[in-house]
């Protein structure tokens, strides 16, 4: 009998794990997984005076290859509960569509991925044709993204665990599945450009530097040229501010400093270091030494990556096409994932359910897609090991 994705989609979503609550649903993975065979690992991790984030790796097999499955259970508040058709984590289905917080983004993902697993081992003696199968699961994606995947994966390394190619699934399609896979995200930098004046009376301005007036020169500046033109694979890179804040709630006083905080998601055109680079070549520029200012950086865990097509993509896509009838178009688009840390180890590529309703209230799954979205998995594992 075939592993049923709609099942365990069910039981995942009736675990409440909000980030960083594990909720059951990282227990219960560890169960099935461990029933199949798998070695399986239990792994937390904290900074001081942070929640315990708990995590899980799991592999059947020793050899290479080793195909990696990827994402996470965590998932975002779920809003008004009384606003929901269906309570955020009944896991209850309407005949068609099956309701619940993580439903798509990315409870629904991992289930699928789990039964085609379970087919796999099943076809084949309970192990893997060759090679070896690996779960990365996190439960820090939704939140800071710290004790998640990159220490899960800084673990890996340290057990002498290596990667072939992952397989993210991130809730990757637009309309309708198969129309997208993912093969790479931009990069994604924080910042604030603070200008530096001087306080005093708004009746002697001449007795006063007033650092709003700069503020608002550099940030003209900073928007009207564009970062480049953009690449291959990335649309031209882009910065937005975001706050403009002083501080000041006296009506009669020119404030001492005035800061703004900016976003930048940019191409492979540049690395996080050539495009403070330039945001600062281009700030001096337009300062004229007339304007003081400073930029403070925040920490960045979001580089800027690609994955090459080649026959890694070419098979996964070609197994979404016969499965689904559409070709997916390989894209870069949207926010971050986990996938920016799995590229330091190996190729991988994103591509799971369709990500319309995600983060929204009901957000919910076509039955019929949580089974072609195993059989597309199905499809991959058995002819990466073929």
């Amino acid at each position: 009998m075939s592993a049923d994705p709609l099942a365990i989609a069910r039981d995942l979503l009736r675990c409440r794990s909000i980030t960083p609550a594990e909720g059951g649903a990282l227990k219960y993975l560890e169960r099935v997984l461990k029933d199949a065979g798998f070695d399986v690992h239990h792994l937390a991790f904290s900074e001081p005076g942070e929640d315990m984030v708990e995590n899980l790796y799991a592999r059947i097999g020793t050899e290479a290859p080793n195909l990696v499955f990827a994402g996470h259970t965590d998932v975002v508040p779920p809003g008004d509960e009384q606003a929901w058709t269906h309570p955020p984590f009944a896991g209850e289905a309407d005949g068609s569509e099956l309701y619940g917080r993580g439903a798509v983004d990315m409870k629904g993902g991992i289930a699928c991925a789990l039964a085609a697993v379970l087919d796999h081992l099943a076809a084949h003696g309970g192990k893997p044709a060759k090679g070896s199968i690996t779960f990365l699961i996190t439960g820090d994606e939704e939140g800071v993204a710290i004790n998640g995947t990159p220490k899960l994966l800084k673990w890996a390394a340290e057990h002498g665990e290596k990667f072939d190619h992952c397989i993210l699934g991130e809730p990757s399609n637009v309309e309708a599945l198969g129309d997208t896979i993912k093969i790479g995200r931009r990069g994604s930098l924080n910042g604030h450009l603070i200008v530096l004046g001087r306080q005093g009376h708004v009746a002697y301005p001449e007795r006063a530097d007033n650092p709003i007036r700069g503020l608002v020169t550099l940030i003209a500046v900073l928007q009207a040229e564009p970062l480049d033109k953009g690449t291959a694979h990335f649309p031209p890179s882009h910065l937005e501010f975001t706050t403009v804040d002083v501080g000041n709630k006296t009506v009669n006083l020119i404030p001492g400093q005035a800061r703004a905080r900016f976003n930048v998601r940019f191409n492979d055109t540049h690395t996080l270091d050539s495009l403070k680079a330039l945001l600062v070549q281009r700030t001096e520029k337009a300062a004229g030494g007339k304007i003081r200012f400073t930029f403070e950086w925040e920490p960045s865990n979001a580089p800027v990556f690609v994955i090459k097509p080649g026959p890694f993509t070419d098979m996964v896509s070609k197994a979404i096409e016969e499965v689904t009838g559409r070709k997916p178009h390989p894209s870069t688009s949207g926010g971050t994932s986990d996938a920016r840390f799995i590229a330091a180890h190996c190729p991988v590529v994103e591509f799971g359910l369709v990500g319309q309703t995600m983060h929204a209230i009901d957000e919910r799954v076509p039955i019929a897609d949580l089974r072609a979205l195993t059989t597309i998995y199905r499809k991959i594992i058995d002819r990466y090991f073929a």
